[in-house]
């Protein structure tokens, strides 16, 4: 299991993504610098106790209307080979050391775990507690049976998400990685899958939301 350690990290994540959000295909922002808090999400655990796995929603207040923002991570304490392109940036933490920030949508093991988490075969975890399980996050898969063994991942970014197409020794899934929450939004039937859980608004409290979904492929 995961252990949470309640310390520093310099800079830190929001810090880190007020930089990197603006620069990605979904940003909805209209050009001031975000404004940016933590307000939910969970995590999984890497099986080989290696890489910190978390999909964070982090809300930006700077053009009025909040909205929210779904950035799967993981953390490294050696750099990804062959992923500079998906890295957000480094990060000291107090009691691990430097640590490298992905965008866990290029990550393997993020990927294979999210696979795990809509297959039944991962449990997911609370954002801010060691080895204490999620109940919150409800994941459904009913589509074609597929191993859970990746092969491979396809990874492109849209206005409307990151698409992330997994090869599995079974077949394929087409995952969509919703990258602007919206709570209002029923889709409950018009996808093989999903993965929902809660987060906060500033003046609406908790909600709730779509962060992945499984389409035909």
């Amino acid at each position: 299991m995961a252990v949470i350690h309640r310390t520093t990290l310099t800079p830190t994540k929001l810090e880190l993504l007020a930089s990197w959000l603006p620069r990605q295909a979904w940003y909805a922002g209209t050009g001031r610098a975000p404004e940016l808090e933590k307000a939910g999400g969970f995590r999984l655990d890497d099986p080989r106790g290696e890489v910190g796995i978390e999909f964070m929603v982090a809300v930006d207040t700077s053009d009025g209307g909040p909205v929210s923002y779904h950035v799967p991570l993981t953390y490294r304490g050696a750099p990804l080979e062959g992923a500079d392109h998906a890295l957000i940036g480094t990060a000291e933490h107090g009691v691990l050391g430097r640590r490298w920030i992905y965008d866990g949508t290029r990550d393997p093991v993020l990927v294979a775990q999210l696979l795990a988490l809509l297959l039944g075969r991962a449990e997911p975890q609370a954002q801010s507690v060691s080895d204490t399980p999620d109940p919150s996050v409800v994941s459904s898969y009913t589509g074609a049976v597929v191993s859970p063994s990746v092969t491979s991942a396809d990874v492109a970014d849209g206005p409307h998400g990151t698409d992330v197409v997994v090869e599995t020794e079974g077949g394929s899934v087409a995952i969509r990685v919703i990258r602007v929450l919206d709570p209002g939004r029923d889709d409950s039937g018009a996808h093989l899958g999903h993965v929902t859980a809660g987060w906060r608004l500033p003046d609406d409290g908790d909600v709730r939301g779509r962060f992945v979904v499984v389409g035909d492929q």
